[in-house]
């Protein structure tokens, strides 16, 4: 029995891992899966039916539309896109009204007002994938590390993963500095451009900060180094 407890609580070690590697890692994906899989509704609702005014396929879609919308109702955002949870909940709010009024036009299979509700449906879907949707995957790639240094490893402060944060940054403000907006963008390229080198000289700032090990200075050049990166951000709401 001595010999079979280390036995059992490696196993119940090992078996908890994986787990928790898991919720970390959706913790940091910018991802919504109630969404992602509300689009194999909208998908056959906007490219099919939709084009052909087959009210009788959008009636039969809408139990569809209803449960979608709930799932993403009861959807919980991951926390690295907790700055996005105002929006969201706008955005929520405003789909949930819209999958009322097309539950209402299909019970009457009303025509014109189902047609009506889909295309506001599949409008608010787009939208909504937009406010969850990097601009570019340079500046989510940023922000996946961005996450975990600020809410993760300033408290408690740990020097090492910091460090190997800060310098990740470092190397991944390469490819962002490359980067250029699509170009349903280009009208903000100009602003873009300005707040991208001001997080770069951030990004440098936070990077020597290390040499000297002192926390509060790291903590001082890393919260700067978050302002600059919202105010990229910020270039895109």
């Amino acid at each position: 029995m001595k010999r079979a407890l280390p036995v059992l609580v490696l196993a119940v070690l090992v078996l908890s891992v994986p787990a928790f590697a898991t919720t970390v890692d959706a913790d940091v994906e910018a991802r919504v899966p109630a969404l992602s899989a509300f689009h194999e509704v909208v998908y056959p609702l906007w490219h099919d039916a939709w084009p052909k005014k087959d009210v009788d396929a959008l009636v039969a879609l809408a139990p569809k539309v209803s449960s979608g919308v709930e799932a993403i109702v009861k959807a919980e955002l991951p926390g690295i896109l907790r700055d996005k949870k105002s929006a969201w909940d706008a955005g929520v709010s405003r789909l949930t009204a819209i999958a009322g009024e097309y539950a209402v036009a299909a019970g009457k299979k009303d025509g014109p007002a189902l047609l009506g509700a889909a295309e506001n449906l599949h409008s608010q879907f787009e939208r909504m994938v937009r406010i969850i949707r990097p601009v570019l995957k340079e500046l989510e790639a940023f922000h996946a590390t961005l996450y975990v240094l600020y809410h993760r490893q300033l408290d408690p402060f740990a020097l090492e993963g910091v460090s190997q944060s800060v310098r990740t940054l470092k190397e991944k403000m390469g490819p962002l500095s490359a980067a250029t907006l699509p170009e349903r963008l280009k009208a903000k390229e100009e602003t873009f451009v300005a707040a991208r080198a001001q997080l770069a000289t951030a990004v440098d700032a936070a990077v020597a900060s290390l040499e000297g090990k002192d926390e509060k200075a790291i903590r001082v050049a890393v919260d700067l180094l978050h302002t600059r990166y919202q105010e990229v951000e910020k270039v895109f709401d």
